[in-house]
């Protein structure tokens, strides 16, 4: 990514935030704690200020949110977030950044200590959390298990309104893709179930330690004011979606034939539904698909 780039972000040479980590901090942190970021768990840490700040802004959090963080690690946008809202609840898999956060917080932002909660678990197993409800997510995921670790937070937690994930840039793209584009797949349409998303931003390798081998993006998710408007199940619609594109080469008719158990089935949902069976799923929006999933054949295999 060229460092012109007026969305992209690289570390300031100086910073007057004293609460906030600064690169020594979180190397000297590190260091004490003996933390070894591991390629498995993706872990890269935020260590510029000026980008946590600027991704607190694009969080457009509020100060009597609740927030939740998945993946704190050392903590530099846990206290970013502290600053701005009412309340944090990270939730961390790692052992020992997990026994050590509180402490971090505690000692650099001690009138926030009493408004932070520490969740060690992997938040793909989080089904609730301690305190007020959560009415924000903000996240940055490791591309392996964005996706399911997103789609998981919104579908447990209704709650949150606003979300906000960093993420490897292709992902990025991926999420807040829209029907037509390349890259508009089964992402896409399952974010949009729950939100309207849109791209937030491009993050700078050179702001993360160690530098990951790609470029980082903003997503955000404003979840929708009412449901999606079907009779449709969840579980139903997404079946749909995965089957459209377990073969996105192949038209509706024939991606769908497994789905509702024949092709001659596939085409008389796909024409019930209003949609021409010579499509593919990338040209569908989401509210097609649960019109899809609306008509399933009485016969088709059970999601």
């Amino acid at each position: 990514m060229s460092t012109t780039d007026p969305e992209s972000v690289e570390p300031s040479a100086a910073s007057n935030d004293s609460a906030l980590l600064s690169p020594a901090d979180v190397r000297e942190l590190a260091g004490r704690l003996g933390v070894r970021p591991t390629k498995q768990r993706g872990q890269n840490f935020v260590i510029d200020a000026n980008t946590v700040r600027r991704i607190v802004r694009a969080a457009e959090v509020r100060p009597d949110d609740v927030v939740v963080e998945v993946g704190p690690g050392l903590g530099s946008l846990t206290l970013g977030l502290l600053e701005a809202v009412d309340r944090v609840t990270a939730i961390e898999i790692d052992p020992l950044l997990a026994e050590h956060l509180p402490t971090t917080v505690a000692a650099r932002m001690p009138e926030k200590a009493d408004r932070f909660a520490l969740v060690h678990a992997d938040a793909m197993a989080v089904t609730e959390l301690p305190g007020p409800a959560p009415t924000a997510l903000v996240a940055n995921l490791p591309y392996n298990v964005a996706v399911p670790v997103l789609l998981h937070m919104l579908e447990t937690f209704p709650t949150i309104e606003r979300t906000l994930v960093m993420v490897q840039s292709e992902v990025a793209d991926r999420l807040a893709a829209q029907p037509g584009n390349k890259v508009y797949g089964v992402p896409s349409v399952k974010a949009q179930w729950y939100a309207r998303v849109k791209r937030a931003g491009a993050i700078g390798r050179n702001v993360f330690w160690p530098a990951p081998n790609v470029d980082s993006g903003l997503v955000s998710l404003v979840r929708r004011d009412e449901p999606l408007k079907t009779s449709a199940a969840r579980t139903d619609v997404f079946a749909v979606v995965d089957a459209a594109f377990a073969q996105r080469r192949k038209t509706l008719r024939a991606a769908l034939a497994g789905w509702a158990g024949s092709p001659a089935a596939a085409e008389t949902a796909l024409s019930a539904a209003g949609i021409d069976h010579r499509l593919r799923g990338e040209a569908l929006t989401v509210e097609q698909f649960a019109a899809i999933a609306e008509n399933k054949p009485e016969s088709s295999p059970q999601s």
